[in-house]
């Protein structure tokens, strides 16, 4: 893993929390976008080497909607850069850890993704993710 890429943090609403973090991280959201896939509307901080990504659901029954409807509003994950992330998914899912998605998919902010099982990272949601190529 090259480092942390980013912190996920689930919100209500990006309408009230965009203005929050700007202030409280003193930066402009430099980004938003939907991922439709995942039920997510997404905005982007970039705070030294590291971002902050709030996700706001767009369907009720989303995993970031099923999230905050039991344990509120909060950090939701943590993002780590990868070179190779199909050779370090097969790596982690030999050493027992559970591989959520079997193979990469489209994730927000030009990346490929992937999710570990919080059950087998002592229950912290683990993204995986690699700058697309091309």
């Amino acid at each position: 893993m090259l480092k942390i890429e980013h912190l996920g943090i689930a919100v209500k609403k990006l309408e009230a929390s965009i203005p929050l973090f700007e202030q409280l991280l003193n930066t402009p959201c430099y980004k938003t976008e939907e991922v439709t896939s995942e039920g997510v509307n997404t905005a982007f901080f970039q705070t030294g080497d590291s971002k902050i990504e709030l996700l706001e659901a767009t369907q009720p029954g989303s995993p970031i909607a099923k999230y905050i409807d039991k344990k509120g509003e909060g950090i939701h994950h943590i993002a780590f850069e990868v070179e190779n992330i199909e050779a370090e998914m097969k790596r982690l899912a030999a050493l027992g850890f559970e591989i959520l998605n079997p193979q990469p998919k489209n994730g927000a902010d030009n990346k490929l993704v992937c999710f570990l099982h919080p059950k087998t990272t002592n229950g912290v949601l683990i993204e995986l993710c690699q700058e697309k190529k091309g």
